[in-house]
């Protein structure tokens, strides 16, 4: 889901660029705007006690980030960070509700999209639970070649980096290389230039 630049520009939105690593909002920070990817990644992420980190999305293209917490008030749940150089286009908390108010289709598709992510999540999660490193893998890798039209073994390429799928998958970085070299040669995957086909 994604709101017409033109309509965010029509509200004064402001263009920001970062560069990879830096933090666009923190975790407990308050929401104060509406951010929407113009170009770039950006992942979603928490620490644990230990200082793990887990990723909860990665985002490119368009996507709109933080808008939840944003709508309901609630202090960031995570941080927002660059991992390419991005820009952002932001909008204020004002400007984004006088937006909704005008043009109510946005807040619907706004809704639907949210129900998606969160209906995702949570059979993402159910399916991932207890199951060994490759059928996490391949549970995560199923639900991102999901929206693809080729279906073909070996026909999409992974986005993310082996530490990407490993904190994604709730997995360490040196279970999920294993995990994917069982994978690879049980030929439910294939790499080529250190890029992984699924």
């Amino acid at each position: 889901m994604s709101i017409q630049e033109r309509l965010l520009h029509s509200v004064e939105a402001i263009e920001e660029h970062y560069n990879a690593g830096d933090y666009i909002f923190r975790e407990d920070g308050t929401p104060q705007f509406y951010y929407q990817i113009v170009d770039g990644e950006v992942k979603l992420n928490s620490y644990s006690e230990d200082g793990k980190e887990f990723i909860q999305n990665i985002l490119s293209g368009n996507a709109c980030f933080g808008e939840s917490m944003l709508i309901l008030g609630k202090p960031y749940p995570v941080n927002a960070v660059a991992i390419t150089k991005s820009t952002i286009l932001k909008i204020g908390r004002d400007q984004f509700f006088q937006l909704l108010q005008g043009h109510p289709h946005i807040f619907l598709d706004m809704y639907k999209t949210l129900s998606e992510k969160t209906s995702e999540k949570m059979v993402l999660m159910q399916k991932i639970t207890g199951k060994n490193a490759e059928e996490r893998l391949m549970e995560l890798m199923n639900q991102m070649k999901e929206s693809r039209e080729n279906k073909e073994k070996f026909s999409f390429e992974i986005p993310h980096t082996r530490q990407q799928l490993a904190s994604l998958a709730g997995l360490s970085l040196e279970t999920a290389i294993r995990a994917i070299k069982r994978m690879e040669k049980n030929e439910i995957l294939v790499i080529k230039n250190g890029k992984i086909f699924y």
